[in-house]
């Protein structure tokens, strides 16, 4: 796995484009999305780019990669409430082409079957883009997930709930629902991104050390579609 490697000053900038390109060439895309700090950038960017391109989005499914159990709808740090606020609301993305958790429900498990089973009657995600998180996780799936850990309920790592204090949680969520490794290894293209200077030991341990659970993102390795795309802070 050879990581592309762009400039941190035009990182967002360049992987907006290569966004945009996706859907252009895919109006119908069926894309899942992460939150965390990395892709923000992007998506504070899309709308506009789409528009300055002549692209539309209005075909195109998102999902969503994962969401925070206990925290109630509307509360700013879950992640249905980023992705609307940075991104959806923003886009000409019809209400019946988000894919989501319903992490208000009574039966979680149930959230986790129902979304896979939405995602399945899309015709299966096109394109999962991820962010790498500090140990080594993809989603919600925590070290020691295995390559065909199916969509289900987590328990969070210390590392995610100190995370979402960051996004406004307090107290953190102790709990998540995450689609699993084996519906991202089930993608047809894998995007995995990693931004900052913080990110250079975990992509470091990634390119030296065979798949393994330790390194969630490993198992990525073995896609067939898999793009790393770093900025040169995280490649350092």
């Amino acid at each position: 796995m050879t990581p592309e490697v762009l400039p941190a000053a035009t990182w967002a900038d360049l992987v907006t484009e290569r966004l945009v390109d996706a859907i252009a060439a895919r109006p119908a895309l069926v894309l899942c999305l992460p939150t965390g700090s990395t892709p923000l950038p992007v998506y504070d960017l899309l709308p506009a780019r789409l528009t300055a391109r002549g692209v539309s989005a209005a075909a195109v499914t998102i999902v969503a990669l994962d969401e925070f159990l206990g925290l109630p709808a509307g509360q700013p740090a879950r992640c249905d409430a980023v992705l609307r606020r940075r991104l959806l609301d923003r886009l000409d993305i019809p209400v019946g082409r988000w894919i989501g958790f319903d992490a208000d429900g009574a039966d979680p498990d149930a959230a986790c079957l129902a979304l896979d089973a939405a995602v399945a009657a899309a015709g299966g995600i096109d394109l999962v883009v991820l962010g790498l998180g500090a140990n080594g996780h993809i989603g919600m799936n925590e070290p020691g997930s295995a390559a065909d850990a199916p969509t289900r309920v987590v328990a969070l790592a210390p590392s995610t709930r100190e995370a979402a204090v960051g996004y406004g949680a307090d107290p953190p969520p102790t709990h998540g629902v995450t689609l699993g490794l084996a519906s991202i290894l089930a993608a047809r293209e894998v995007w995995l991104l990693a931004t900052g200077a913080h990110k250079a030991v975990i992509l470091r341990r990634l390119v030296d050390q065979p798949p393994s659970p330790a390194i969630p993102a490993s198992w990525l390795l073995d896609h067939p579609n898999l793009r790393v795309i770093v900025d040169d802070a995280a490649f350092s």
